[in-house]
């Protein structure tokens, strides 16, 4: 029996917060894939919108439009400590709110992508269970949110490891989980990916 995105979300979450534990003060502080932020700027982010209302939400974006409202959710959380944010995640296991849209979906894309943001910086990478991979990869290139539509545009994307294929054009090809960093911005991974395709998206993505 397929687990629903929900729970593959809390499973993410938890694995996630067991890896945390296992970080030092400076791992905590050092950069992750995502641009001027810290790996406690990660986590600060992923759990920064589990107990906004939806009108929460709507302020946020009224006061940082889409591009600032993440940095806002980041600054609220930015007094807590690695053990406070642990313990907030742990307990909240179970998407609620807005990361509970769609079924799970926003809080699995978002959980697995900004686990490998962490793991990937600090060079302590996993295989991603195949089952929660291939959820995200199914969702991610027709998200608007993400932007991955206008990167892989015209392109053929094919995984080497799971059975994933998408769109039609050049072909890149690459593990699922390069394929999946490439998608939503990761320009970091470029060099695990091949086929007459790949300069295409790696003039896009840098």
């Amino acid at each position: 029996m397929t687990a629903s995105l929900m729970t593959m979300a809390r499973d993410e979450r938890a694995d996630l917060a067991a890896f945390l534990t296992t970080l030092t003060p400076q791992q905590w502080s050092a950069p992750s894939l995502c641009a001027k932020w810290t790996v406690k700027d990660v986590v600060a982010h992923m759990v920064s919108y589990e107990e906004l209302s939806k009108w929460g939400v709507l302020k946020r974006l009224i006061r940082g439009g889409f591009v600032h409202s993440n940095q806002i959710g980041v600054d609220e959380f930015s007094d807590l400590a690695p053990e406070e944010l642990i313990a907030f995640l742990s307990s909240h296991l179970d998407p609620r709110g807005l990361t509970a849209g769609f079924g799970g979906m926003i809080a699995l894309v978002d959980g697995t992508v900004h686990h490998q943001d962490i793991r990937r910086a600090l060079g302590q990478p996993r295989t991603i269970p195949t089952a929660r991979l291939l959820a995200v990869l199914q969702r991610v290139p027709s998200n608007p949110r993400l932007g991955a539509g206008r990167r892989i545009r015209g392109l053929r994307l094919r995984a080497t490891d799971v059975d994933w294929t998408h769109g039609a054009g050049p072909e890149v090809t690459g593990s699922g989980e390069a394929l999946l960093m490439a998608m939503t911005g990761r320009a970091s991974v470029l060099g695990e990916l091949a086929g007459p395709g790949q300069p295409i998206l790696a003039g896009r993505l840098r």
